[in-house]
């Protein structure tokens, strides 16, 4: 199985960002973490980060017919971008929308998701937890 791990904005400065609200891990030690958990699982990963809303699109686009499931954190873009959505849509890849803070008790704003409507589930406010347990239920849906 074939699963594309893609990060919206800002996930690169994770350890740096808002550490109270993100932890103190690094971007780095999520990569390690999902690396070793892939490996456990059993499944391929291909991990991608961008801080722009058109790269997110096009790598959602290429994944079509190359992947089996997207676990997807748009960050920021999660309340912002129809776009993402509209991309989620046309390539109809199973999806889990990842967050590691809890969105649900954060500002008023972050409670609308325009991605959720493509995605299977969400998980959030896990921490980097919430990956792993994103890759186990796709890997499950998907059999």
């Amino acid at each position: 199985m074939k699963l594309l791990i893609l990060n919206g904005p800002n996930i690169n400065l994770l350890g740096l960002r808002e550490p109270a609200v993100y932890g103190n891990g690094t971007y780095a030690d999520l990569l390690d973490s999902l690396a070793l958990w892939a490996a456990e699982l059993d499944v391929e990963i291909t991990c991608y980060q961008s801080n722009h809303e058109g790269d997110l699109v096009d790598r959602i686009q290429k994944a079509y017919g190359q992947v089996d499931g997207i676990v997807f954190n748009p960050a920021a873009y999660t309340h912002t971008s129809i776009a993402l959505l509209d991309a989620l849509k046309a390539v109809a890849i199973p999806t889990v929308e990842v967050h590691i803070s809890d969105v649900s008790a954060r500002e008023d704003f972050r409670q609308i998701s325009y991605v959720r409507a493509a995605c299977l589930t969400t998980i959030a406010g896990k921490g980097f937890e919430g990956y792993r347990e994103a890759m186990e239920y796709l890997k499950e849906h998907i059999g």
